[in-house]
């Protein structure tokens, strides 16, 4: 199994491990981050064309959409299957929790025009919206329902919309669990 993939467990399971019977019945979130990070990182062409049609399966099943070639950091924890869509060229760090709705997409025009880079240790909630060439900091926690189109200090609460900064150090450290 893929030491990527026994990180992003770990945020699921921690110490104790994945169960057993989890292993047989996993949940769709884990199958389809189990079939990410395969066809992310199979180098054999004709297995890679079948862990992408894997993907492609769970996204219809799943709603997540996640292309294959976007780079996402270890410990990646989705809370929950259902509509998720980040676009390929967006850049997330390690321990990212990101809940259902989450949309981290482009800006076609304007001084904003690209992909968001998110750093380590966010967490991104419920149907927020992050678009743009934004850079969002270290232990960021934005809030469900949250649009970002700016740039977000490391430590920051993200809340409302309009959106809203507000520093705290240790931001997410109540909401991220089993850091890798």
């Amino acid at each position: 199994m893929n030491d990527i993939f026994k990180k992003d467990l770990y945020r699921y399971y921690g110490e104790a491990g994945e169960p057993i019977l989890k292993k047989l019945f996993r949940p769709l979130e884990i199958k389809y981050i189990s079939a990410f990070r395969k066809a992310n990182t199979c180098k054999f062409l004709p297995l890679k064309i079948f862990y992408i049609l894997r993907l492609m399966h769970l996204s219809n099943k799943t709603k997540i959409q996640i292309p294959a070639r976007t780079n996402i950091g270890e410990g990646f924890y989705i809370g929950h299957f259902g509509r998720l869509i980040i676009h390929p060229d967006a850049k997330l760090g390690k321990n990212i929790n990101i809940g259902t709705g989450v949309t981290i997409g482009i800006e076609n025009r304007g001084k904003r025009k690209g992909t968001p880079v998110i750093a380590d240790n966010c967490w991104i909630g419920t149907n927020a919206v992050i678009v743009g060439n934004v850079k969002i900091g270290s232990d960021v926690l934005i809030a469900p329902l949250t649009y970002v189109n700016f740039d977000v200090p490391d430590h920051s609460i993200v809340i409302g919309n309009p959106a809203r900064i507000i520093p705290k150090e240790n931001a997410t450290a109540d909401y991220i669990c089993n850091r890798v």
